[in-house]
């Protein structure tokens, strides 16, 4: 009687090809749900009418945190139930819920050494290298979780936070869907990841001009946000309003965010990728 061939064990990555952790079909679709309603937050005042009593987004960032922080823990959810090992069984376990948690903490107390100071914020270059290493969901997770913590660490609580949740959100989401994955290593891999910092730099400090340039509306000037006014008209004065503003501070952070990612960023991936292998993820 012929034994019955073993069954072949499921190749285990080396460690230099530990890749970010896919996306399913539900983390999929809590991403794109909570990117539009963030995309529609961020952007319904420029489609107000002329009429409307418009004070920035003071009224409406409570019911944006209340929305925000159930659709974080769908996409953690799926995230944690969608990735599971050939047996069936999760793939993904408290560790990994704990290595988040380690890492917002760790982004969270970066964050205070450089505000206020030139738009220098170090925690950047730790959120693309997370995002890279972790994947676009639990990157988008990680982004959001961090700022809500630096917020709670610095006193920084107030109608901006969830625009600034989502942001980071979205910046580690980013690093998290970069190309490359499996095959891309060493300083090619630092070179896009630097290349992406100063853009994600620029974007965060553009898409949250945003969130606080209608609060400058009715003030007569020439980059002020008229309520009711045509878009194309809005949108150059909101233009002239991030050159003359605040290009200077995210240029600032971008290029320290390039820098960190050229200098440290090959040792720190490494040691984030290993401690994914750890936690679980892989």
């Amino acid at each position: 009687m012929t034994r019955p061939p073993a069954p072949t064990p499921s190749p285990v990555p080396a460690p230099g090809l530990t890749r970010p952790v896919p996306l399913g079909r539900r983390s999929l679709l809590f991403l794109c749900l909570v990117s539009a309603v963030g995309v529609a937050s961020f952007g319904w005042p420029l489609l107000a009418a002329r009429e409307s009593d418009l004070v920035g987004h003071s009224a409406d960032a409570p019911w944006l945190f209340a929305l925000l922080m159930p659709l974080l823990l769908a996409v953690l959810v799926a995230q944690l139930s969608e990735n599971r090992d050939a047996t069936g069984a999760p793939g993904l376990d408290a560790k990994a819920v704990a290595m988040l948690g380690v890492l917002a903490a760790a982004g969270a107390a970066l964050r205070p050494l450089g505000a206020g100071t030139a738009g220098l914020e170090p925690m950047f270059f730790l959120m693309v290298l997370a995002g890279r290493a972790l994947g676009p969901g639990f990157g988008f997770v990680l982004g959001a979780l961090t700022m809500f913590a630096s917020a709670l660490l610095t006193g920084g609580v107030g109608p901006w936070l969830p625009f600034q949740m989502l942001s980071m959100g979205w910046v580690c989401l980013g690093a998290g869907l970069l190309p490359g994955a499996a095959r891309l290593r060493g300083r090619a891999e630092l070179l896009m990841l630097a290349g992406y910092g100063v853009l994600a730099s620029v974007g965060y400090g553009t898409v949250m001009n945003l969130q606080g340039w209608p609060y400058i509306g009715g003030l007569g000037l020439s980059i002020s946000f008229v309520p009711g006014d045509p878009l194309p008209a809005n949108l150059t004065r909101f233009l002239l309003y991030c050159l003359t503003t605040s290009l200077g501070w995210d240029l600032s952070r971008a290029a320290l965010t390039a820098v960190l990612c050229l200098t440290v960023g090959g040792s720190l991936l490494r040691t984030l990728r290993r401690a994914t292998r750890r936690a679980a993820f892989r």
